[in-house]
């Protein structure tokens, strides 16, 4: 399932981004709110930002954002370790 949203033009204009760079960094921002919400876990939030984990960690802890790490996480972690994503 793909989700389109859509931001009214005087929004857009008001976000004072390049447009190349606009979709991507909405993903991003999305991801990071998901993140600190706990709705996403740090591998899925990653992946929604189109970036590795270990790139969207440095930006968290860039931006003072406190990790969450439960079993699930650790499961993830294990299997992405050995090469099975």
């Amino acid at each position: 399932m793909s989700v389109t949203l859509e931001i009214p033009d005087e929004i857009s204009a008001a976000l004072r981004l390049p447009l190349p760079e606009l979709k991507q960094r909405l993903q991003l921002e999305l991801a990071v709110s998901l993140y600190t919400q706990q709705i996403l876990s740090l591998g899925k939030a990653a992946e929604l930002a189109g970036l590795a984990r270990w790139e969207l960690n440095n930006l968290l802890a860039r931006r003072g954002v406190a990790m969450h790490y439960a079993e699930a996480e650790l499961t993830e972690d294990l299997a992405y370790a050995r090469g099975r994503q």
